[in-house]
């Protein structure tokens, strides 16, 4: 048994932020990853305006946006007839309103960036192959027990271990949500999509149970894809077949088939989220990232909400360095009510995509063409600088 003065379990996105948080505060970390190195699942990563306020905060915006994207569209299209349903200008006037970019950027590239900026700092260390079994607090600490039987303790233990977290059980024991959806993901080279598509823009096609998300990534030499659609109801298996998802796509417009058919079949993600916490903490456990508040994919938050939490337990830590009690009332204070809205607003949101209701698509499609490409109104809450109050 070996203690630490603060232990991350999960070295994905939201744990390397937090330690290089932490360790800013002046805390000591071991970061504890179960995979044999440090690695992002999919290639794709969107990052919006409130994630890279985090990264600057963290220090490491230069890095970041040196490998990424600065799309000058997000454009939905009708997935079924290909008809331009509405476009967003993330140009100039984007930027101007919410201080920072909207970018889109290859998952390995951002982790590269904090793994980097980790090996920085004096008072991180980064351990790989660690696998959490078992997680229990104790008088004073909380106790880590890992699949070799070593076990580690700390004072402070942050769990950002991903949607089956050890140290959420904690907290809550239940399992995930299936959510009846199943994601293909891949990186195409450029050239193999044709010259439709915008080298620049992100584009959403959306139609009945299905959608196809396309952006450009590591400078625009590639382009990541992830195609979604939902199991036919009753099926109870969580996982895609590939009949499935070519029937699902089989209503879709020609070149959205032609995109979808670029996919590896063999590479799908069943997609799960969870119902919101009423607290993410313990006496000495912080949970993190999806550990915390995993949401579906919708509104694009959840390796951006996850800097945010990395961010604000750091700040919380600093302020109240004697006092880890406060600090983590702090932290739950700033972020749960904001991290459960994204969790709640993200299933309708989902649904109206997906609606197979003739009713509700002609009224949603008919919104979307009224709106202005510089209408940024429904963003504010997500995108804006927030204030002390409103955080």
């Amino acid at each position: 048994m070996s203690s630490h003065d603060a232990l991350v379990v999960g070295g994905g996105i939201g744990g390397l932020a937090a330690a290089l948080a932490l360790a800013r505060a002046g805390r000591r970390i071991l970061v504890a990853e179960q995979a044999s190195r440090f690695a992002e699942i999919g290639a794709g990563l969107q990052l919006g305006p409130n994630a890279m306020r985090a990264f600057d905060r963290l220090g490491v915006l230069g890095p970041v946006l040196d490998s990424a994207v600065l799309p000058d569209r997000a454009v939905v299209r009708d997935a079924v007839t290909g008809e331009e349903l509405t476009v967003l200008d993330l140009g100039p006037p984007f930027r101007a309103r919410y201080g920072y970019p909207y970018v889109v950027a290859h998952r390995h590239d951002v982790l590269s960036v904090l793994i980097d900026a980790c090996r920085s700092e004096a008072g991180i260390e980064l351990r790989t192959g660690r696998t959490a079994v078992d997680v229990r607090e104790r008088e004073g600490h909380a106790e880590v027990t890992f699949a070799d039987g070593e076990v580690l303790t700390a004072r402070l233990l942050v769990g950002a271990d991903g949607i089956r977290s050890r140290a959420r059980h904690l907290i809550d024991a239940g399992p995930p949500r299936f959510s009846g959806h199943v994601a293909y993901r891949g990186a195409s080279v450029r050239s193999q999509l044709g010259p439709e598509l915008a080298a620049d823009d992100v584009t959403l096609w959306i139609g009945p149970g299905i959608h196809l998300m396309q952006y450009p990534v590591r400078r625009g030499e590639l382009y990541n894809q992830v195609a979604v659609y939902e199991r036919p109801a009753g099926a109870r298996e969580p996982r895609g077949e590939v009949e499935e998802l070519r029937a699902a796509f089989s209503v879709a417009h020609p070149r959205v088939r032609e995109y979808v058919a670029l996919l590896d079949p063999h590479r799908d993600w069943p997609v799960y989220d969870r119902e919101p916490l009423p607290t993410w903490t313990t006496a000495h456990t912080a949970l993190l990232g999806d550990a915390a508040h995993a949401m579906l994919q919708y509104l694009g938050q959840g390796a951006c909400q996850a800097l945010e939490d990395a961010v604000a337990l750091g700040d919380a830590v600093s302020d109240h360095p004697h006092g880890q009690d406060r600090a983590l009332k702090q932290y739950e204070e700033r972020r749960i009510a904001r991290a459960s809205r994204c969790q709640t607003v993200a299933r309708p949101w989902g649904d109206l995509w997906h609606t197979q209701d003739p009713t509700l698509l002609a009224l949603r499609n008919r919104v979307f063409r009224l709106r202005r490409p510089d209408d940024y109104s429904e963003l504010d809450w997500l995108y804006a600088t927030p204030t002390e109050d409103a955080a």
